[in-house]
């Protein structure tokens, strides 16, 4: 077993999760370059870069690793560093999740049939969560004392006949509605973090890492849902074709050798493209290409 502490200081460690956030996450970490392999029951993802280590463990658990510097940094949940009460450098947020690039919700939720409607209605009653912590700090916010119970999982299940409400994570809410759940209200909004021990961070050496591993990311993100398109036409249309671009910035423009043809380029959202080709194609673009983003760094 790799003792975590005892790696050269050159090396990068990086805490990713496991489970839900799992596939999302070695997607987003493919687009930006880094590329993993994961074996089958292996808690060690491999990558062919000596200066980089990660370890594959419960989102739940990474800020309290982060924190005590077993790693240096962690892609992990707001809601997990605020349930841990870890004092971390949160360096910037990464919008996906498991299923979305919505944030995660933690809601109160009940049996369709229950009579609580309100915060208030919790007065003496139980309620069933992961954060144990968030949910009673909630609660002492709007003055109600209610037991909380520390859930193991399954959850949904646990209402009414174990307890009277439950806290839990939801993106959509099918799962609360299929258990015969209704939501009551939310108690936080949550997205994946990436976090950084603080001593890490003051390491100069380990700073820049950090920032190039964030820079690659963030850029894998910005590319989601974008695509690139390429096209030729005769110059006296480019006027035209203009009134056509929704593009990030203004289109690149080249001119085509010992032609009067220019070549146009943009960038765009992949939902307007079925729109927009025709349109360009009708404003005289020609030989027109749509090609996929990994990465958009402005």
């Amino acid at each position: 077993m790799t003792n975590l502490k005892e790696i050269d200081d050159n090396v990068l460690k990086i805490g990713l999760p496991k489970g839900s956030l799992q596939e999302s996450t070695f997607r987003l970490l493919a687009k930006a370059g880094y590329h993993f392999t994961i074996s089958e029951r292996s808690y060690f993802p491999s990558i062919e870069d000596d200066e980089i280590l990660a370890i594959l463990i419960r989102a739940q658990e990474i800020a309290r690793y982060v924190q005590d510097g077993v790693f240096d940094v962690g892609l992990t949940g707001k809601d997990w560093i605020l349930e841990n009460r870890a004092d971390v450098i949160e360096i910037d947020e990464l919008t996906y999740s498991k299923t979305t690039s919505r944030p995660v919700r933690w809601v109160l939720a009940v049996p369709n049939d229950s009579e609580i409607r309100t915060v208030q209605d919790l007065q003496g009653k139980r309620i069933a969560t992961e954060i144990v912590n968030l949910t009673r700090d909630w609660l002492k916010n709007h003055h109600i004392q209610a037991e909380v119970e520390f859930s193991w999982g399954a959850t949904e299940v646990k209402a009414p006949t174990l307890v009277d409400a439950i806290v839990d994570v939801t993106e959509t809410g099918s799962s609360l509605r299929a258990n015969n759940l209704r939501i009551v209200d939310t108690l936080l909004e949550s997205r994946t973090m990436l976090i950084a021990n603080k001593k890490s961070w003051m390491d100069a050496k380990k700073r820049e890492k950090i920032e190039n591993f964030n820079m690659m990311l963030q850029a894998a993100l910005q590319s989601e849902g974008k695509v690139g398109l390429k096209m030729n036409l005769p110059k006296e249309k480019l006027d035209a074709l203009m009134q056509h671009l929704p593009a990030m910035k203004k289109p690149t423009i080249s001119y085509l050798y010992g032609e009067d043809w220019i070549a146009v380029e943009i960038i765009v959202d992949e939902n307007t493209v079925r729109k927009l080709i025709p349109s360009l194609k009708r404003a005289g673009a020609q030989d027109i290409i749509e090609y996929p983003l990994n990465k958009v760094i402005y």
